[in-house]
């Protein structure tokens, strides 16, 4: 564990405002519930487009693909970020939350009160997008 703190639920930040990881746990499972339930009334959309001439025209099928294509990314976008906040509440049940995975450092509070699932402190994250 790279230098968590005493009590978990909060990380000093040097002179900086204290982390308020339960309310960011919760916010992080707010937005998962958010995603599932986003993932369920949408699940219809993702389905194979009839291809049915009699039923459907060309035009209509096309816009049908289309938007069954936009379904399907933001379907793969919500699952990456599912992912992310999966990967910030283990690493919170861990102890490990607000620290950079690459340098160990902590991250700035303001930092994670922007993007709570962030993992990387703003030095690190600006090195790995220079690299990409």
């Amino acid at each position: 564990m790279v230098g968590a703190a005493s009590n978990p639920e909060q990380v000093a930040m040097n002179d900086k405002p204290v982390l308020d990881i339960e309310g960011l746990k919760a916010r992080l499972l707010a937005h998962r519930e958010e995603l599932l339930q986003e993932a369920a009334d949408t699940a219809g959309e993702r389905e194979t487009v009839e291809l049915d001439q009699a039923r459907v025209g060309r035009l209509s099928r096309m816009d049908a693909m289309q938007a069954q294509a936009m379904s399907v990314e933001l379907q793969r976008r919500r699952e990456l970020e599912l992912r992310r906040i999966a990967s910030a509440l283990e690493r919170i049940a861990e102890g490990e939350y607000g620290y950079c995975l690459t340098c160990g450092e902590l991250i700035d509070p303001k930092r994670l009160e922007i993007e709570p699932t962030s993992s990387q402190c703003i030095g690190c994250a600006s090195q790995s997008e220079r690299e990409r």
